[in-house]
């Protein structure tokens, strides 16, 4: 049965009717694929549509299954890495909070030539900080990107929104977020909110540390803040970054760590000088790992042969060093990623954070494989994640940088209201700000754009249960029609339904379709459309 309602009305159709406008739903058929049929979904651009010619043998045909051509992804279907394809994201950050991972990036953005090529990202034009989370690892749900400085955000006296970090504290019995990011290469600006995805916005109208602050005008590069919650509840904050000339490339003598007050957006004394940081180039990093402090950063690319053998690291790698005191002094541990080059074959920055969720370490970082598969190759970057690795110490040590990501930590639940810009993978979709305050503020709510025929979106790891789900209930609006196909395990299978969408105009409109056999167990979810002209907001099933 399928019904649309505009709330608070209601509409139903009757099952004979839809069933004579949709030949029903179709019987479902959970088939198990073998990995070879799955990575034929590898994809080249993404304005680019799958053909007969591009289907492995056996693979379902398309033209029996869909009326339009599946479009294909930036990342196989297998692949976890990048963690989003709708924008590019750089320099990650995670905060965990209420059994869910929050990722901070840097709101990398394309420019454009006048003949319309995409120009050498040059970092000036960034100014928004992108938002999304998962208690999953896989499944990321979009929060929209924080305007955070620029004419129009929260910060406005600042240029430019770089390498964000995030910490929350309770005071006064309430949980508040704080967004510490870089105002290019010049200081570091501070915003506060009530809730993780925001709104943010900005308590001091200037920035928490410039070039005034002491200890601070001589740093070359003033900016990657990395922010540490003490199990005491103290805060620290750790930032700095360049090399002032090239005698001083061994030992810059750029790196700082200063204490923070209790509210969190002032400074507890003068930030203090981290001594000897081994080629330090840029990339703050703070974790606390069984009762010791590590801090982390990126090496320059002056690393010499010579030093290379007598160190252990290399160029434009992470490395950590430790101690028994948050603001230490530290001194030298372990590399615990190489630079991008060596596991992608395309090199730049290298920028990391680590975090634990779920009693496993990760380690978040930018490469480039997003924008090589968009063909662009002018230093836009995406976030993944990986395991950290650890040695016979009880140390972080070198991890491994994959396409395939880490495995879900948690089955996915399918009985409440998902929003539409949740997924572990997607073609040919957009994401925008939905409401009047995600709107004015860049970050919260979102809705699911940008659909054409043949674009999807996937969840991984769906557990419907023995009992299984009875029906669906899709929320949408848009002036445009179509069908939502609910596909099981590939894109490409026999749908299990198709939802008819109607031209419901400014108003979401819930349309629910019952299957004609539950669906049960474990799956993955493609969500794939056709027609045009219509957002979908949420979707949920029941039992």
């Amino acid at each position: 049965m399928y019904k649309n309602k505009k709330k608070p009305a209601i509409a139903v159709l009757s099952i004979l009717t839809a069933l004579t406008i949709l030949a029903g739903c179709q019987d479902q058929k959970a088939r198990s694929q073998s990995e070879q049929d799955k990575t034929q979904y590898q994809q080249a651009p993404q304005t680019e549509t799958a053909t007969e010619t591009d289907q492995t043998e056996g693979d379902t045909d398309m033209s029996a299954t869909h009326s339009v051509e599946i479009q294909k992804s930036y990342k196989q279907i297998t692949e976890h890495n990048p963690v989003m394809l709708q924008r590019f994201g750089a320099d990650p950050y995670a905060l965990v909070y209420n059994g869910r991972v929050y990722l901070y990036m840097t709101g990398d953005k394309p420019s454009y030539e006048a003949d319309g090529s995409v120009k050498e990202n040059t970092y000036s034009n960034i100014n928004t900080i992108n938002v999304v989370s998962s208690d999953d690892l896989v499944n990321w749900t979009d929060h929209g990107t924080v305007y955070a400085a620029g004419k129009n955000g929260a910060a406005s006296w600042g240029a430019n929104s770089w390498a964000p970090a995030a910490a929350y504290k309770n005071i006064d019995g309430k949980d508040k977020f704080f967004l510490y990011f870089a105002n290019n290469g010049n200081g570091i600006a501070v915003l506060t909110a009530d809730s993780p995805t925001g709104p943010f916005t900005d308590p001091l109208n200037g920035p928490l540390i410039s070039r005034d602050t002491p200890t601070c005008a001589e740093v070359t590069w003033l900016f990657d803040p990395a922010v540490l919650m003490d199990d005491d509840g103290s805060a620290y904050i750790y930032f700095g970054g360049g090399v002032p000339s090239p005698d001083k490339a061994a030992n810059p003598g750029t790196a700082r760590v200063a204490k923070l007050s209790d509210d969190m957006i002032s400074l507890d004394g003068d930030p203090i000088a981290i001594e000897n940081v081994q080629y330090l180039f840029e990339d703050s990093g703070i974790n606390k790992i069984n009762g010791t402090y590590y801090y982390s950063y990126c090496t320059n690319f002056d690393v010499t042969l010579e030093a290379e053998k007598e160190l252990g690291f290399s160029n434009g790698e992470i490395m950590t060093m430790k101690s028994d005191s948050p603001m230490g002094p530290f001194e030298p541990a372990n590399g615990v990623l190489k630079n991008p080059e060596v596991f992608f074959g395309l090199g730049g920055n290298n920028h990391h954070c680590m975090f634990e969720f779920e009693g496993q370490w990760y380690i978040a970082y930018h490469s480039r494989i997003l924008e090589e598969k968009m063909g662009i190759l002018h230093g836009y970057r995406s976030t993944s994640i990986d395991k950290v690795r650890f040695n016979e110490e009880g140390e972080p040590a070198a991890s491994v940088g994959t396409r395939n990501g880490v495995p879900q930590v948690k089955d996915f639940d399918p009985y409440q209201t998902i929003p539409a810009v949740t997924m572990a993978n997607e073609a040919e979709i957009d994401t925008t700000q939905f409401g009047e305050e995600a709107k004015e503020y860049g970050s919260g709510d979102m809705i699911l754009t940008g659909i054409k025929d043949g674009s999807w979106t996937s969840i991984e790891g769906v557990n419907f249960g023995p009992e299984g789900a009875k029906s669906i209930e899709v929320e949408y609006l848009g002036t445009g029609e179509g069908t939502i196909n609910i596909c099981l395990d590939l894109p490409s299978a026999e749908p299990v339904c198709r939802i008819p969408v109607s031209a419901a105009g400014k108003e979401l409109t819930i349309v629910t379709a019952e299957f004609e056999n539950p669906v049960t167990e474990k799956h993955t979810v493609y969500f794939v459309f056709e027609g045009s002209n219509y957002s979908v907001h949420s979707w949920k099933f029941n039992k």
